[in-house]
């Protein structure tokens, strides 16, 4: 049976860059793989045809054999061979290394450090005018007398005899083979004879750092600042993870924030709700003019414009809002309640007191209707 034009197999034109062909071929063999199609002879087949156009096209040698005279460029004689399972292995260990935090560097598996996450409190003028704060983290850190090496002072490790310093070793069944960390060195590519004093041969050792973090004005709940490279240390080389700085902004007394946006309650005395007048409000930024004017009722919204929160993405600055309370005068004297009762006595109702007159109407419309039973 003529074989297909490995082109074609990885549906690919024929000036694919090296990185086209090596996505192609992960996503055919992930869609082929045996395991993800048990007894499918032709998910099988289609395997095997993606994995041995991937061989020839990513190596730079076969590929411009291939591309001269085609398959007949690669028969015994035309070009150098290889191991079959060489270029699969290498790519397995790619894609999957990937996906798990793991790599190749140096010819040795090195894994990348883990991320580490901190809660930073901050109070809601912190949050919305910005502040530079400083935080003691713990984590794991390159040890400083073997530099990372794990081996003591005046030793160097030696390189893993199971398998040749490579930190890895192939398994192979049939046609599908497989690298994986080597059990002996777990996957370091060398032996420590002798282990570091600080840190028995781990490399890494629990530090307490001090870290300063910049925090941008305008930050809410649940934003992250990433601090690259402050995580943990990674293995056998392996890069630092990230520290990732949660933002928690704590309550606040006075005020409330929705997004951009900032509300509070202002209390008013009833004689200021029905005469009128002028109050100081707070504001993030000072104090603030609000005037009331007559007749104002318990429950109104006042907008003061832009005296709210600059988004830290951009955008417009929000407004605060301050909805007033009337407030009911206590401890009265007994000329005060009488001043109260002679007042009392000139109001008609109807009037002075249009929401109670129109509740009062719809109530007894409730009862008249006979919804009430």
């Amino acid at each position: 049976m003529a074989k297909r034009d490995y082109y074609e197999v990885l549906e690919l034109g024929r000036t694919a860059a090296e990185a086209d062909i090596k996505k192609a071929y992960r996503r055919l063999a992930m869609k082929f793989h045996p395991d993800r199609n048990p007894d499918n002879a032709d998910a099988e087949e289609a395997f095997k045809e993606a994995k041995e156009a991937y061989e020839v096209l990513s190596d730079p040698q076969k590929r411009a054999a291939y591309d001269q005279f085609g398959h007949a460029g690669l028969e015994p004689g035309r070009g150098g061979g290889m191991d079959p399972g060489e270029a699969f292995g290498d790519l397995f260990g790619e894609v999957f290394g990937d996906i798990f935090g793991g790599g190749r560097r140096g010819g040795k598996q090195v894994f990348r450090g883990a991320d580490l996450r901190y809660e930073l409190e901050l109070s809601l003028e912190q949050a919305v005018f910005g502040y530079s704060a400083e935080i003691n983290v713990a984590t794991l850190a390159e040890c400083e007398t073997c530099t990372g090496s794990g081996a003591a002072k005046g030793s160097t490790p030696t390189r893993c005899a199971t398998c040749a310093g490579q930190g890895q070793v192939r398994m192979q069944q049939g046609f599908f083979a497989v690298q994986q960390p080597c059990p002996r060195c777990k996957g370091r590519g060398v032996m420590i004879e002798k282990p570091c004093d600080s840190c028995y041969g781990q490399g890494r050792l629990r530090r307490a750092r001090t870290l300063s973090v910049k925090v941008p004005a305008g930050v809410d709940t649940g934003d992250r600042i990433r601090l690259s490279g402050e995580g943990e240390a990674g293995r056998n080389g392996g890069p630092a993870g990230d520290l990732y700085v949660e933002v928690a902004v704590q309550k606040h007394e006075i005020f409330e924030r929705e997004g951009a946006d900032l509300s509070c309650e202002v209390p008013i005395p009833f004689t200021t709700a029905a005469l009128g007048g002028e109050m100081e409000v707070p504001t993030l930024k000072g104090h603030a003019n609000l005037k009331v004017p007559a007749e104002t009722q318990s429950g109104r919204v006042f907008r003061l414009r832009e005296q709210g929160v600059r988004p830290v993405r951009g955008g417009a600055i929000g407004d605060l809002y301050c909805r007033v309370v009337v407030e009911t005068p206590v401890s009265l004297s007994s000329a005060q309640k009488d001043l109260l009762k002679q007042f009392a006595s000139t109001l008609d109702g109807q009037r002075h007191t249009p929401r109670q007159e129109s509740w009062l109407a719809g109530v007894k419309r409730f009862f008249e209707s006979g919804s009430a039973k």
